[in-house]
């Protein structure tokens, strides 16, 4: 069957995904006996319709933002990474190490230094399970969900044991000083209405460079080209001379680095301190964004956009209608999931068929 237009492929199957996911979340709100149009109203105006909604969404979102460029890199060489929630945490470690133990005179020194120790550090844990799968073969999506239960208890142990203040009861580490402590919406744009305590950052526009860096790395060099080709195919690769194991380790290595830097709107930017679970869960809804955004910056962009939303209308859905418990809201994001994911072909298929007969048509 002929390739569909790229305009569909991007953008009119993502978008169908979507409203099909949506219907089905409208009568799942239907039969526990709320109204579907005003639950649909109340996410809008709760995530979108205020600068403290706003702030939230751009929050949530800016985290999804890194973790699907970390999964989108490693899709290109066609390795799945579901590892973006232990490399997130191992990236709040070196968030958090930079943080404490050097005395930064000005936040955007730390900011850089922060970005860096996240990223080296997303990039080691990311690193064994891609020497195991060039080398020894082992399966990249085994070894990296493996490694989420390990990040997640190493971290457990170095805050209870390691880094956690004496006298403290709770596993977290000392508050950053304040020359490692990223101004917010409000210290940036006050005027627009956002308030102290909003959690949106600078860290935000950090991301915004990451997927401007990703689209330059992807299609305007030679090493995304060789990524891409990997990705393509691995017999074809090999026979044009590019190396399987330098692929692997390196798509892995930027894929970690990015799914670390999650760490620094999460740890440095929000919390302003490393605590028991910094990632909540960012690492596999990076995976939808990058299935969703079709692991183009652009829209990975975008499907993190629509995930901020979905999280931070959800909670005022959940204040608003009781009747939306937080269990029903995790069923119409897994929705969309499952309409931008798993049941992709379902849409893919007939609109594949459509275009090809227009085409027929205007033989």
């Amino acid at each position: 069957m002929d390739k569909m237009p790229r305009w569909a492929d991007v953008a009119l199957i993502p978008f169908i995904n979507l409203v099909l996911a949506l219907a089905v979340s409208a009568l799942v709100v239907l039969y526990i006996g709320e109204s579907p149009v005003e639950a649909l109203q109340v996410m809008i105006r709760g995530s979108v319709g205020s600068a403290y909604g706003w702030g939230f969404t751009l929050y949530y979102a800016t985290n999804f933002i890194f973790t699907g460029l970390g999964v989108a890199v490693a899709f290109h060489a066609r390795m799945f990474n579901i590892g973006g929630e232990g490399q997130a945490a191992l990236g709040g470690l070196g968030v958090a190490m930079v943080s404490l133990y050097i005395p930064w005179p000005h936040w955007s020194l730390a900011l850089l230094g922060a970005t860096i120790g996240a990223a080296i550090f997303g990039a080691a844990w990311a690193a064994i399970p891609a020497y195991l799968q060039a080398k020894r073969g082992s399966h990249i999506v085994i070894t990296t969900i493996m490694f989420n239960f390990i990040a997640s208890a190493l971290l457990v142990y170095l805050l209870v044991n390691v880094f956690r203040v004496p006298g403290n009861m709770a596993p977290e580490t000392a508050r950053f000083a304040e020359g490692a402590r990223l101004p917010n919406a409000y210290d940036v744009a006050p005027w627009l209405g956002f308030s102290r305590s909003t959690p949106l950052n600078v860290s935000f526009f950090v991301a915004v460079a990451a997927c401007i860096g990703v689209w330059l790395m992807i299609w305007r060099t030679r090493l995304g080209y060789e990524i891409r080709a990997y990705g393509f195919s691995e017999p074809g690769a090999v026979y044009a001379g590019i190396n399987p194991v330098r692929i692997i380790m390196i798509s892995m290595l930027v894929s970690g680095g990015l799914s670390g830097l999650m760490a620094i709107n999460s740890v440095m930017g929000e919390a302003e301190r490393l605590v028991i679970d910094p990632v909540q869960g960012a690492g596999f809804v990076g995976i939808a964004v990058a299935l969703m955004g079709r692991s183009h910056p652009v829209g990975v962009f975008l499907a993190a956009l629509l995930f901020g939303m979905l999280y931070q209308g959800g909670a005022e859905l959940e204040f608003e209608m009781p009747a939306v418990s937080r269990e029903m809201l995790l069923v119409i994001q897994a929705l969309v999931i499952l309409f931008t994911g798993a049941l992709d072909n379902m849409v893919r298929t007939p609109v594949a068929r459509v275009f090809l007969s227009l085409r027929r048509e205007r033989a």
